[in-house]
């Protein structure tokens, strides 16, 4: 069953952000743009590289009016450890949720069962609550933030002009299209 246009489910769990441990809901993804980042576990190898990413375009993000969340299903004092550890995860300065009891992974349909830990997926959520993107990779191929950028813009875009649609490899700027009857088999 396919999760967009389906509301973010209820959760509470504990996350590691700025050097302090805090409580994030379902109530947090609404009234902005919000990014949820799940990956695999703290400590790994592709997983710091992707998280880099996003805080190298965190400004972008919240130029965007979106807040980004990453999720492991390690636990926020992981996250704080890693955070202590590592060159490049001390950089990141947005939401580390912990996620052991599986319940987000789980409610994103991201986790892998015999394992215990999470696929690699991206969802974006509208200030409704409600996920307008989902983008699921295998463990060993990474994200690029900049795609994600073009994706909020684009969901950012027909939100604010109901009834245009953005074509493929759309940017901001670009061309957009007002589906109707006029247009069937003429694309």
């Amino acid at each position: 069953m396919s999760l967009i246009g389906s509301e973010v489910k209820p959760f509470k769990a504990q996350a590691y952000h700025n050097g302090k441990f805090v409580e994030v809901t379902e109530g947090d993804f609404k009234g902005k743009w919000s990014i949820i980042c799940f990956y695999p576990a703290d400590f790994t190898f592709v997983c710091p590289t992707e998280l880099e990413d996003l805080q190298n375009n965190y400004e972008t993000f919240k130029k965007l009016g979106a807040e980004v969340y990453s999720v492991s299903t390690d636990t926020h004092f992981t996250h704080k450890a890693w955070h202590d550890h590592s060159e490049t995860i001390r950089k990141l300065t947005y939401v580390m949720i912990g996620d052991p009891s599986h319940t987000l992974s789980r409610n994103f349909d991201v986790l892998i069962e015999a394992e215990g830990l999470a696929d690699r997926g991206t969802f974006l959520v509208d200030p409704d609550g409600i996920i307008q993107s989902v983008e699921i990779n295998a463990g060993n191929i990474g994200r690029d933030a900049n795609i994600l950028i073009d994706k909020i813009k684009a969901a950012q875009y027909v939100r604010n002009n109901p009834g245009e649609v953005c074509p493929a490899k759309w940017k901001e700027g670009g061309a957009t299209l007002k589906p109707s009857l006029d247009l069937v088999g003429k694309i």
